[in-house]
């Protein structure tokens, strides 16, 4: 049983206006068939819902394994912090998905499973579980998941967002560096990068990075991430031409100063000069770090 950091309750509509006005581009009906079953009592559906998640991205993974970073006794449940925590520490980027049901189905029809949190229970006596959606049929009206004991279990449209709805609608994807989820907003999708970079190899989060950038290619969070991940990795030179990209075209002072940083390592003093002095010129509160680039560079600066 999982442990909810918040709940909502709220009347079940989105699927009514689903089936009176389908988008054309989403599948009437979609069933990812193939996602493999991890069967659990209801103390354990954290663990088994995310080794179901993590093993159809192709991050095998046991349940077992993962009761260690999920699981807490003390509260014989999962919190929803841990879940996406647990994940990350297993290899994938874990997103927080948008809380409509169209996109919950978009998800399912590119053939990623969502994780979702519902409240079986009643608002004020909750029982939290944690399930993964795997198709959905839009004629007949139903969801279909794998959850508890049950490999395919079909529930209404309406029992699902009435059980869902008390979560906030809260459900997210899990994926291998390089993959995003369809319906991610750039500001989920950037957390979730981040998050995902402090326990992650410097390879696999630059590839994660590059695939964030190709989406939003103005996203300055996520490319200085980049620039970092490939310092971290070794790649000076691809980190410098990051931190130039971002320093020229934003005008930021951080990434003049890492840039500076990078080109020193690299030997190129002149150039690592002219990047510091150009940060100090809109350094605001780093001023102190870029004198001190400015410094590593053998120049002093003139006030």
């Amino acid at each position: 049983m999982p442990l909810a950091l918040s709940v909502l309750g709220g009347c079940a509509t989105q699927s009514a206006q689903l089936q009176l006005q389908r988008p054309s581009d989403l599948p009437a009906r979609v069933e990812l068939a193939d996602t493999p079953f991890f069967p659990d009592d209801k103390r354990f559906c954290g663990p088994a819902a995310l080794a179901t998640s993590l093993t159809a991205a192709g991050l095998s993974v046991q349940p077992e394994s993962l009761s260690g970073d999920v699981f807490l006794p003390g509260r014989e449940g999962s919190l929803q912090i841990e879940m996406l925590a647990g994940a990350r520490r297993h290899g994938a980027v874990a997103t927080i998905i948008p809380d409509t049901l169209e996109d919950l189905m978009r998800e399912v029809a590119v053939g990623h499973p969502v994780v979702v949190l519902l409240n079986l229970g009643l608002s004020w006596i909750p029982s939290w579980h944690y399930a993964v959606v795997v198709g959905y049929d839009l004629d007949a009206g139903d969801m279909l998941l794998r959850s508890g004991a049950t490999k395919r279990q079909e529930i209404s449209f309406r029992t699902f967002e009435h059980t869902w709805n008390r979560s906030q609608r809260w459900a997210f994807v899990t994926l291998p560096p390089g993959q995003l989820p369809a319906t991610a907003t750039e500001d989920e999708a950037t957390r979730a990068l981040v998050a995902f970079e402090r326990n992650a190899p410097a390879s696999a989060s630059a590839l994660a990075y590059r695939k964030g950038l190709e989406r939003w290619p103005g996203n300055v969070t996520l490319a200085m991430g980049l620039g970092n991940a490939l310092h971290a990795s070794g790649d000076n030179v691809g980190a410098e031409a990051v931190f130039r990209r971002v320093a020229e075209t934003r005008g930021l002072a951080a990434a003049y100063n890492n840039q500076a940083r990078v080109l020193l390592e690299l030997g190129r003093r002149a150039e690592a000069r002219r990047a510091a002095e150009r940060g100090l010129a809109v350094a605001g509160p780093i001023r102190r770090t870029l004198l001190d680039t400015l410094e590593a560079t053998g120049a002093t600066a003139s006030n």
